[in-house]
């Protein structure tokens, strides 16, 4: 039986510029159930009112992008640069409805300058409690602010870092035609991420790797880590501002490194 378009193109043996119109339908139907992976995962951290048809929908642009454009002459697999153009695409279509409020964000900008202030007074990661004591506020409240800022994390660890704009802090994947200097600063970005990670207390450490490494939604680690939903996500949601925080403090912006 002949091996799937997928693996050829994989294998470096076929180029997505010669494939034929069917080969090119056989690819997007093999790869259909990984935009539905993802637009799930991405819709069940977002208000009610966001439609997962409308977030399929954009993943099915981005996915069938990714097959007009892949390249196979580069070390990155087909179904890695899909996931990279579906999220994306869906990401995209999402902040053109511009569905959060400038109360939300705002909230969601000093929860993230709370957490930097908080760790560099005391030198470590701080509990939820001193978050919101550095907020002036009580532990129920916010958590409470965590539930409403949670889909402001659809883009998961991006953040504007870099001369160039936004890059992911979890999956940095090659660009065809990448310069040297752009895969040093990836590296570098990578090992940045890396070392924030370890940082995260650890049942927020695992909540992130089960749910990025291992693909499990929030009910699944939830069974894990003996939590329920809600607190499964609320932690997510305090991590990946964690990790937010930490990279921006130390990563260079457009307007410069913020600190040290």
């Amino acid at each position: 039986m002949a091996a799937p378009v997928s693996e050829l193109m994989s294998a470096h043996q076929v180029d997505a510029s010669v494939i034929t119109a069917q080969d090119r339908e056989r690819l997007i139907l093999e790869h259909v159930p990984q935009v539905h992976l993802i637009a799930r995962r991405i819709y069940d951290t977002l208000p009610g009112n966001v439609s997962l048809d409308d977030l399929i929908s954009s993943g099915m642009v981005g996915l069938i992008t990714a097959i007009d454009d892949f390249d196979a002459s580069q070390p990155v697999k087909l179904k890695t640069y899909a996931e990279y153009k579906i999220r994306g695409a869906i990401l995209d279509s999402l902040r053109s409805l511009d569905w959060a409020s400038r109360q939300r964000r705002k909230k969601y900008k000093e929860i993230e300058a709370a957490i930097t202030s908080a760790e560099k007074r005391l030198n470590r990661p701080p509990l939820e409690e001193e978050i919101a004591a550095e907020l002036s506020i009580s532990i129920d409240e916010y958590r409470a602010r965590i539930v409403e800022v949670q889909g402001l994390t659809l883009g998961s660890l991006e953040v504007t870092v870099g001369p160039e704009g936004s890059q992911s802090l979890l999956s940095v994947i090659p660009d065809t035609g990448e310069l040297p200097s752009a895969k040093l600063e990836r590296r570098e970005l990578q090992k940045l991420v890396t070392n924030a990670f370890q940082k995260l207390p650890e049942q927020e450490k695992t909540i992130l790797a089960l749910y990025y490494n291992e693909g499990m939604n929030l009910r699944e680690i939830g069974s894990v880590v003996k939590l329920g939903v809600s607190r499964v996500s609320e932690l997510k949601t305090t991590s990946i501002l964690r990790l937010r925080a930490h990279i921006a403090d130390q990563w260079p912006t457009p307007r410069g490194r913020t600190a040290a």
